[in-house]
C-alpha cells in the first residue's frame, strides 16, 4: 500500500494516479480514516473546541482556535486540506481534497460548498485514474451556498463567489462572480 507521503507527492505533483490495487488500497484506507472521524464529528454533539480537536485529528494539523465548522461536513481524504486563521465553514460542506485545498484567513464558507479537486482520465481505458489539481482560496474570500469549485481554481483575495455558482477558472482578487459557469459581475465595493 502506498504511505500517505507518496500518495501526497502523488497528488500535490499533479500527476495521474494510476488506480491499481496498491493505489486502491491506499484510497479506501484514508478514506475509511476520514469517515471515522467525519462520523464522530457529524453525528454526536460537540462544542466548537471538540470541533476544532476532531477537524484538526482529519487534516493533521492543528488548527487556530478562531476555526468555526457546522456540521454536517464531509470529506473523502482530509489529508490535504490546508486552513489559515480565523476560516468559518457552513453545515453541509463537501471537501474532495486529494489535490490540494488551501484556504487564507478570514474565510467564509456558505452552506453546502463543495471543492473537489480530482478528475478522471478521459480515456475510457484509464477512466478510473485520477488526476489531481489544487484549490486555493485567498485571504477574506467569502463563498456563498451550494456554490461549487472546480479542480485547479484560485480564488484571490477578498472575493466572493455567489450562491450556487459553479466556478471554473480562476477568480481576482475583489472580484464578483456568480452563475453556470460563474462569470465577472463587477468589483467589491471597498473603502479604498
Amino acid at each position: 500500500m502506498l504511505e500517505l507521503n507518496e500518495l501526497l507527492d502523488i497528488f500535490n505533483a499533479g500527476d495521474a494516479l494510476v488506480m491499481d490495487e496498491e493505489a486502491a488500497d491506499a484510497c479506501n484506507y484514508y478514506s475509511i480514516e476520514a469517515q471515522k472521524i467525519t462520523c464522530e464529528l457529524n453525528y454526536n454533539f460537540h462544542d466548537f473546541d471538540e470541533r476544532r480537536e476532531l477537524f484538526s485529528k482529519l487534516i493533521g494539523k492543528e488548527l487556530d482556535e478562531e476555526f468555526r465548522v457546522f456540521t454536517p461536513f464531509f470529506t473523502d481524504f482530509g489529508k490535504n486540506i490546508h486552513l489559515g486563521k480565523n476560516v468559518f465553514i457552513n453545515a453541509g460542506c463537501k471537501f474532495q481534497d486529494q489535490g490540494g485545498i488551501y484556504i487564507g484567513d478570514d474565510v467564509l464558507i456558505g452552506h453546502n460548498v463543495v471543492m473537489a479537486t480530482l478528475n478522471h482520465d478521459e480515456n475510457p481505458k484509464n477512466r478510473a485514474n485520477l488526476i489531481a489539481a489544487p484549490i486555493r482560496i485567498g485571504n477574506k474570500v467569502w463563498i456563498g451556498s451550494n456554490a461549487t469549485i472546480l479542480p485547479g481554481v484560485t480564488i484571490g483575495d477578498g472575493a466572493i463567489i455567489a450562491a450556487g455558482a459553479v466556478v471554473t477558472k480562476d477568480v481576482e482578487e475583489c472580484s464578483i462572480v456568480a452563475g453556470v459557469p460563474a462569470k465577472f459581475i463587477r468589483k467589491v465595493k471597498t473603502d479604498e
